[in-house]
């Protein structure tokens, strides 16, 4: 199998099509962490996806039920979506590998050669370093030059 490299726009605009199903390791009910940002971006975002969130210390976020690990989802991600520690990752990426994940899709400011190459010798797709919902945004017109168009801030006068 050939070293890994980082995918390229295209490349991964074609996972997020391929995308029904994101599990996000790493969850948090505290919606001043990045992980909920995102998790509440991928539940109300007009796509189809399914969104499994798993954190072991919390029964419920924004509403949804939680998992306490990948091996405890109704069916097999096809995005795992981590926000963990970076040490965290190898081991992130051996329970991907494990359920059956499409891709291992690590957040902004993460990178681990390690995990990239666990996963990608094991066959998944490996994103690092980027943000699942900036990117959907991105490709999905809800990313313009002064940022998200969240449509909760405004410059239009009523």
């Amino acid at each position: 199998m050939t070293a890994w490299n980082p995918p390229t726009a295209r490349e991964r605009l074609a996972i997020l099509e391929a995308t029904q199903v994101v599990a996000i390791v790493g969850a948090s009910s505290n919606p001043a962490r990045p992980s909920n940002f995102v998790a509440t971006y991928l539940l109300s975002s007009s796509t189809d996806f399914t969104v499994y969130l798993v954190n072991p210390r919390e029964d419920e976020i924004l509403g949804q039920p939680t998992y306490s690990s990948l091996d405890d989802l109704p069916s097999p991600p096809d995005i795992v979506d981590v926000f963990r520690r970076p040490d965290d990752l190898p081991g992130v990426a051996d329970d991907a590998i494990a359920a059956g994940a499409a891709t291992l899709w690590v957040q902004l400011g993460l990178w681990s050669d390690n995990a990239a190459a666990r996963a990608h010798g094991a066959g998944l797709n490996v994103v690092m370093d980027r943000c699942v919902k900036i990117e959907h945004a991105r490709f999905n017109g809800g990313l313009h030059l002064a940022g998200f168009d969240t449509g909760v801030i405004s410059s239009k006068r009523s």
